[in-house]
């Protein structure tokens, strides 16, 4: 076995749309990136797959119910992570789900807000504005913090 082996760890996100708007929970009493909107996301648990990881997030976060079939991979991103080794990420967009979205973690997030594509706030989590910047640009895949100049 090579012991110089990428492992990277496994996250899923979910654009829910609305027109020009995408869905955005606002991280509170975590202890950490608290203020900062980010999409319904989080790690791919062990013998999941992405997209189920990712109708799982949604129903946690957001408390709506998503089908393989209505989750569309989006943008896959291998990005870097010095403290934990990485990360591949797969963002998929929501042509439609069952429910009504709403906040269904007020222990994580102080709200779940409707933000503008075109004119989203500064404090977003960290890459997120690059990642939506990516997928506006149509690119299925990207890097990010390999470098300087992402």
């Amino acid at each position: 076995m090579n012991d110089d082996t990428a492992t990277p760890h496994a996250a899923a996100h979910v654009l829910l749309r609305k027109d020009n708007t995408i869905a955005f929970v606002l991280r509170s009493a975590t202890g950490w990136m608290d203020g900062h909107y980010g999409l319904p996301a989080g790690r791919v648990e062990k013998n999941e797959s992405f997209r189920a990881a990712a109708a799982r997030e949604a129903k946690e976060e957001v408390g709506v119910d998503l089908t393989a079939a209505e989750l569309v991979p989006t943008l896959t991103v291998h990005r870097d992570s010095q403290d934990l080794g990485g990360w591949v990420e797969i963002y998929f967009t929501a042509l439609s789900w069952s429910g009504e979205p709403y906040n269904a973690e007020p222990a994580k997030h102080s709200e779940l807000a409707w933000l503008d594509i075109d004119n989203l706030p500064e404090n977003l989590m960290p890459g997120l504005n690059y990642c939506l910047q990516q997928i506006k640009d149509k690119q299925s895949y990207a890097e990010y913090g390999w470098d300087e100049t992402d």
